[in-house]
């Protein structure tokens, strides 16, 4: 098993979840984090912290694409590791639908 981040960080990008992460498995893009699947140990410290419900099993149905869209963008972009501020309209974003239109695939800035 492994933890994967969906749709739901898109836009809210709350980093609660890179501050408890013991392997450092966690990757910035401009508007939303992902898990390495290959470096998740499957803690589950993660899950719980994350504000917007962002982050699931691998083992909940429908799961294989988010571990492949996972899996990408964490190959591209950098490691995060310390908490910040989730950006700006993250409360009024957070529980939207639709927000892959607003997915960005450049890289967040990293640690």
């Amino acid at each position: 098993m492994t933890y994967i981040v969906n749709d739901s960080c898109i836009a809210c990008k709350f980093t609660d979840c890179v501050e408890v992460c013991p392997v450092d498995c966690f990757y910035e893009g401009e508007n939303m984090l992902v898990i390495d699947p290959e470096e998740c140990i499957d803690c589950g410290v993660c899950e719980p912290e994350c504000p917007a419900d962002a982050i699931k099993p691998d083992t909940e149905p429908n799961m294989e694409k988010w571990v492949e869209f996972n899996r990408k963008y964490s190959a591209l972009w950098p490691v995060i590791i310390t908490k910040r501020d989730p950006l700006p309209n993250a409360e009024e974003m957070d529980g939207k639908e639709g927000k892959m239109e607003l997915f960005s695939e450049k890289p967040g800035e990293g640690d």
